[in-house]
């Protein structure tokens, strides 16, 4: 499937090249007072339009607004759905089912009520983030199933692991 989105990608890339330098050109010849390539009757349009008028200022700022999503969402850095295993032989798992398995492993401690895992991904490391219900005295406990279980995944480079453990409300 990489090389359809490839090809599809390249392609939409080439269509927008074409267009925006189009674009460019009929703008700049409607600038200079002459006939467009493309846009005989739309001469008129163009040449008698100023920044000045509502539908230009419009456009323009409904432009620049769907430019900088469109440039947020590419900045944005999304959670994987995939995590790589150690080497390069291309083995991954997915990420919601080990933070499932980790979180199963925490609540295996047995002052453990609730459990949820987030991972978190920095390089090649995954950075689990455990937040369990229960006796806080069980830290070093959740530390080392989620560490256990991690090595029975063979995860990379073991990084640390943030365990923040809450301790459960009493009914009144």
């Amino acid at each position: 499937m990489r090389t359809v989105n490839r090809i599809a990608t390249l392609l939409l890339a080439v269509a927008l090249l074409v267009g925006g330098v189009l674009v460019a050109v009929e703008g700049t010849l409607a600038a200079l007072s002459r006939p467009g390539l493309l846009l005989h009757r739309g001469h008129a349009a163009l040449t008698g339009t100023r920044w000045q008028d509502a539908p230009a200022r419009g456009v323009a700022a409904a432009v620049t607004l769907i430019g900088l999503v469109v440039l947020a969402a590419e900045l944005i850095r999304w959670r994987p759905t995939r995590l790589r295993l150690d080497g390069d032989d291309g083995w991954h798992l997915h990420r919601r089912s080990v933070e499932r398995r980790l979180a199963r492993a925490v609540r295996s401690v047995p002052s453990v009520r609730r459990a949820r895992v987030r991972i978190r991904r920095r390089g090649d490391a995954w950075r689990p983030r455990v937040t369990a219900t229960g006796d806080p005295a069980a830290r070093s406990d959740v530390e080392f199933a989620v560490h256990r279980e991690l090595d029975r995944l063979a995860a990379p480079t073991r990084g640390r692991v943030e365990v923040r453990l809450v301790p459960a409300r009493r009914a009144a």
